[in-house]
């Protein structure tokens, strides 16, 4: 794992792979090895947010002064899904899976589908993802990463205030 996370690290931030560290895992979340289908693999920093104020200060109540031990609403495996996502804006985002991990930074590999090609086109177990309403589904939340943190895993009155969305549910 040391290696690999030493070879990973070498790499450029975003690379393409020619074939999944995790075989296994990638076809579970709906690759296959055929036309159309590419995995690209990215390095996310790692580490919670840190409150953006200048020298600290929190105009407001006492209760919400934390600077420091503040989590990211969103995980890092959705921020790598959008960086893939940025990047090769011709793509559509399928899903995505953790590979490897070292002090400062997290690895994860995307795995990617082209909406233009013929093989993705006539294949109808994955040509939903064609439909332009997949467009830029990892900016919106639409990927099993954004819809986990957009609280969509659960049902009933667990998931209170959740459906369709928090903002339109508020």
């Amino acid at each position: 794992m040391r290696v690999r996370t030493w070879e990973y690290r070498q790499l450029p931030v975003i690379h393409k792979v020619n074939r999944p560290s995790r075989l296994d895992k990638a076809r579970s979340l709906g690759f296959k090895a055929k036309q159309g289908y590419v995995i690209y693999r990215v390095r996310i920093k790692r580490g919670g947010r840190k409150r953006p104020v200048h020298k600290g200060v929190v105009y407001g109540k006492t209760v919400h002064q934390g600077i420091r031990k503040i989590k990211k609403t969103r995980s890092h495996r959705s921020l790598a899904e959008e960086k893939v996502g940025r990047k090769c804006s011709n793509l559509r985002v399928l899903n995505s899976y953790w590979v490897g991990q070292d002090a400062t930074h997290k690895f994860f590999e995307v795995i990617m589908v082209d909406p233009s090609h013929n093989a993705i086109k006539r294949d109808p177990r994955i040509n939903w993802i064609v439909s332009e309403k997949q467009n830029k589904r990892e900016l919106r939340g639409l990927t099993s990463a954004g819809k986990k943190y957009r609280g969509l895993r659960q049902k009933g009155h667990k998931a209170d205030g959740v459906r369709p969305s928090k903002r339109a549910n508020w």
